[in-house]
């Protein structure tokens, strides 16, 4: 799903300038010109920040709905993706309210009430622990992503509640009994894929857990520093570039022609897959998981 721009509400998993027509009128008109985010200064001292939140929220009839709050970083992760980590602590139920990899919620800019929907990338234990929520985002030109990508330290965002299930990790527990899993996930579709790995789903009381992680290039591909952590906790990163440069001698073409060659799937009844990223890819993943004798139910997505 890394090219989507736009798409129906049951894909959602990291990001996407769409919303529903109703979820552009969240705030009612008075409401609206009482924040009047764009007369607020895009940098603001902590003092000053807490003030102007805590003022509008007063009279806010929606504070369930929105949360203002000021980015922490905007920093390039990979070519067109960027890690984003915005700063949550003035909201411990909205942190809280974050319990399980897959997750998502909507963010608004100032000017723009447009909302993007963007999967979480940081375990809930960041969100509960440090008051931080980190993202994944890719910059699609004419986004609400792009302008996200565009801000700085310190620049006024508003978050949504949390949303989504997540990733049903029950289908696939125990751990002793689900021995292999395969993961799934291209773009930044790695996202809540990184929250899943690092939560911890005990990938290292299983004897075959493997990440197929596509992109264009090596260029295009975030999180490489986390690759050597994730192998430590369990899971088998695969790297599959679809236009990688002569250089490269790992697997090439799409994820799910890579574990079609690959397969080793020898007990299906003890087989669980998670899926992140685009339709295509989930959707003829799940026909070889299926052929293979994988019970749909034990096909995890986050939508």
């Amino acid at each position: 799903m890394s090219t989507f721009s736009l798409f129906t509400i049951p894909t959602l998993p990291h990001h996407t300038s769409y919303a529903p027509s109703h979820t552009l009128s969240l705030l009612s008109p008075s409401s609206m010109n009482l924040l009047k985010l764009h007369h607020i200064p895009r940098r603001l001292s902590a003092v000053t920040f807490r003030r102007i939140s805590i003022s509008a929220a007063a009279v806010r009839q929606d504070t369930n709905l929105w949360s203002t709050t000021p980015l922490i970083s905007v920093s390039p992760e990979a070519e067109s993706l960027f890690h984003i980590s915005i700063d949550v602590s003035d909201y411990p139920e909205l942190a809280s309210s974050y319990t399980k990899p897959g997750q998502y919620l909507q963010l608004r800019v100032p000017n723009v009430e447009k909302p993007s929907f963007l999967a979480i990338a940081s375990p809930p234990k960041v969100a509960v622990n440090k008051g931080v929520f980190e993202f994944l985002v890719k910059s699609v030109s004419g986004s609400t992503a792009e302008l996200l990508c565009g801000l700085n330290r310190g620049d006024a965002v508003e978050l949504s509640q949390v949303m989504g299930n997540g990733f049903d990790l029950n289908q696939i527990s125990p751990a002793e009994t689900y021995q292999t899993v395969v993961i799934f996930a291209t773009g930044s579709g790695i996202s809540p894929i990184r929250s899943l790995i690092e939560a911890g789903f005990g990938a290292d009381k299983r004897s075959d857990v493997r990440l197929y992680y596509g992109a264009r290039n090596l260029k295009r591909m975030g999180y490489q520093d986390r690759f050597e952590n994730w192998a430590s906790s369990g899971v088998k990163v695969v790297p599959v570039l679809s236009q990688p440069d002569n250089a490269w001698k790992g697997e090439r073409g799409y994820v799910q022609a890579a574990f079609s060659r690959a397969k080793n799937i020898f007990t299906p009844q003890s087989t669980g897959a998670v899926l992140c990223g685009q339709k295509q890819m989930a959707e003829e993943v799940t026909s070889l998981l299926v052929a293979d004798g994988v019970s749909t139910e034990k096909i995890l997505k986050n939508f």
